[in-house]
């Protein structure tokens, strides 16, 4: 071993320590933050997002100044243009981020809402309530207004959140979150309620899935499959996630094809970076003789690359031959696979088997049809006559989502404020002892 090793070894033992340290440090904040949030008042807390909102509509030239600095760095890294689409802020998204906050801070505040409540026999009176999770932390990758949407969710949840966001978006994520923070504190809110990770290394997102000593309560990854799959496999903590966005949308024979077209269009194209893009077109064989090939012509017309089976191919010979990896491959870009199947239930077993349960939707004038597919479709979301493209929680009225989550747990779907509380249970008595 040359004589610089021990030293170089020792220096890495020693940045790992100091990180361990500085997360351990945010999870003792970012607890006693949350347990001043949980007995905030619904106006303190309103006041608090609208005022951040406010701060960041003021802010507006540094955020895209900061902006722009990681747009550079990231043409420079080479990053693809739907990587690009992601990080890009102008005034519009900057516009939407701050109306974004102003929407969460109008919605009904989830934080002591009765879900349920009954009467037992014995008089006992019993209500189930809403109670925030905690710690809530939040790793996101080239997204500057996860920044904006997760930190004010939270906020209106009651819970404090500790955001780790990638070095893709570093200056634009510092910006937001110092004008949420100005917003927060000139409500009396507690400053830690909202941190944000001030270190790139990798070795901070590992300390976050450790738990940091019991103080995170959930995790929420936003970023590529890379991180996800990380997420998913380290986490010692719950993890609300999805790991890709493989969408459909499936043409019924019973569609009417002008609003097949345009749904088509709007679920691939409008923006092929998000997870709510359509990467698969399944067409009933029923009506691939009039419907396929308008749909597959207005896509490649549009710019769109079409990969597809023999089917699609015989219907315009601009159709690339489809792999068997094409059918479970989230593209993130203007690429889209089209298949025909036999009918719906052809069409379920096939999303069943190459899809990632994230959104779905079938176009079709069949009521029946509909229902049934909108019944047996394992996916977060399930759509009838509308594009994927509406897989997002301000569409859903949420005013933002913190993520869409696949999984199984109480939050699936788009996670908003509700979806960030847990409950107990209330019981009332007049003296009333077990026999």
């Amino acid at each position: 071993m040359r004589q610089e090793d021990p030293v170089t070894i020792a220096e890495i033992g020693n940045a790992n320590r100091d990180i361990a340290a500085l997360m351990a440090e945010m999870g003792e904040k970012a607890r006693a933050a949350a347990e001043t949030l949980a007995g905030i008042s619904t106006k303190q807390k309103d006041a608090g997002l609208l005022c951040a909102a406010m701060v960041v509509r003021a802010n507006i030239d540094d955020i895209l100044e900061a902006n722009e600095k990681d747009l550079a760095a990231a043409r420079e890294k080479g990053l693809s243009g739907a990587m690009l689409d992601r990080l890009m802020l102008d005034e519009k998204r900057v516009e939407a981020m701050a109306k974004g906050i102003e929407e969460i801070a109008a919605l009904p505040d989830p934080v002591g809402a009765k879900i349920a409540e009954w009467d037992r026999p014995n008089g006992l009176h019993i209500e189930r309530v809403r109670t925030p999770l905690g710690v809530i932390g939040i790793i996101y990758e080239s997204r500057p207004n996860v920044t904006a949407d997760a930190g004010a969710l939270c906020i209106k949840s009651g819970n404090a959140a500790i955001l780790r966001g990638g070095s893709e978006s570093s200056h634009s994520s510092r910006i937001i979150h110092a004008s949420l923070v100005e917003g927060l504190l000139a409500s009396n809110l507690p400053e830690a309620a909202l941190q944000l990770v001030p270190t790139t290394d990798r070795a901070a997102v590992g300390e976050m899935l450790k738990g940091l000593n019991g103080a995170i309560d959930v995790i929420v990854p936003r970023g590529g499959k890379s991180l996800v799959a990380r997420v998913q496999a380290e986490a010692r903590v719950p993890v609300f996630a999805h790991l890709e966005g493989i969408c459909h949308v499936y043409v019924d024979k019973d569609a009417d094809l002008e609003m097949a077209r345009h749904i088509v269009m709007n679920a691939k194209l409008r923006r092929t970076g998000v997870c709510g893009a359509a990467e698969t077109l399944l067409v009933d064989q029923a009506c691939a003789e009039t419907h396929l090939a308008p749909l597959v012509k207005d896509l490649i017309e549009a710019g769109c690359e079409v990969r597809g089976d023999a089917i699609a191919q015989r219907a315009d010979p601009r159709v690339k031959a489809a792999t068997e990896a094409d059918w479970s491959t989230e593209y993130l870009e203007a690429i889209i696979a089209v298949r025909v199947v036999k009918g719906v239930e052809e069409a379920m077993r096939h999303i069943a088997t190459h899809g990632s349960h994230h959104t779905e939707a079938i176009v079709t004038a069949n009521q029946a049809t509909a229902d049934r597919f909108l019944a047996a479709v394992d996916s977060a979301i399930v759509l009838h006559n509308a594009s994927t493209q509406f897989a997002d929680g301000g569409e859903f009225g949420m005013g933002a989502e913190i993520g869409i989550a696949t999984g199984k747990f109480h939050a699936r779907g788009p996670v908003g404020v509700e979806q960030l509380t847990s409950f107990k249970y209330v019981v009332r008595g007049t003296g009333q002892t077990r026999p």
